[in-house]
């Protein structure tokens, strides 16, 4: 049986001297939706994308496009990034003193909440917030570059997540190192979706509707 698994392009690594042909192509080649990491040189070391690539992104799709905060104290910025169209908002539970009135503020903007948790972050920690979010996404890699290497203890987890996923109604997502095996071993585990990124799908040199066609065989 099909299974129906969303795989998402993260956008960080896409060529951006010729954006706009990125994200037609994306498209064209059958991705699902659009990932953007979004830091401020704080929480994590590094400065990412930022307001304004995901007004000019929402600009150039209908797609969803879901935005991963590497900030802290998130709950200032919900307004802007739902007047800027984001469709989803990932939120690390180190982020901010009140996560869950975060995640409350972004219901209330009509955004999907979800949680972010970094590899060192241990299911126990985000048990309660799991009564919140609609999405989980676990990072196989410490965040805030691309290109790392995976950590295998990170598949314990996913595990984990997956036994409480009937139990709290949420969906559990993959990012970082995201590679075919990883794929053709966790989707059919329950992971719902992944996202792609130079593991897979950037600098490849090569029509991403071949690339996906070849990520949904692996299916």
């Amino acid at each position: 049986m099909k299974m129906n698994i969303e795989f998402s392009a993260s956008m960080m690594c896409a060529d951006y001297g010729h954006l706009q042909d990125e994200i037609i192509a994306l498209e064209k080649g059958g991705i699902d939706s659009f990932h953007i990491d979004i830091m401020d040189g704080n929480f994590v070391d590094n400065f990412g994308m930022g307001i304004h690539d995901l007004r000019y992104l929402r600009k150039i799709t209908k797609k969803s496009v879901e935005c991963h905060l590497m900030i802290n104290e998130p709950i200032r910025y919900i307004p802007l990034f739902a007047d800027c169209g984001a469709d989803v908002l990932y939120i690390h539970p180190e982020s901010g003193r009140h996560i869950s009135t975060t995640l409350e503020k972004v219901i209330a903007h009509g955004i999907t909440p979800a949680i972010a948790i970094n590899p060192g972050t241990s299911v126990e920690t985000i048990l309660e917030y799991l009564n919140i979010v609609e999405r989980v996404l676990v990072m196989s890699v410490n965040p805030g570059h691309a290109g790392q290497v995976y950590l295998p203890f990170v598949g314990k987890k996913i595990e984990k997540l997956l036994a409480l996923r009937d139990e709290y109604n949420f969906d559990v997502y993959w990012d970082g190192a995201c590679t075919p095996d990883r794929v053709q071993t966790f989707a059919p585990k329950g992971v719902k979706g992944f996202v792609l990124g130079t593991a897979m799908l950037f600098g490849k040199n090569r029509d991403y509707g071949e690339i996906m066609s070849e990520v949904r065989g692996l299916l």
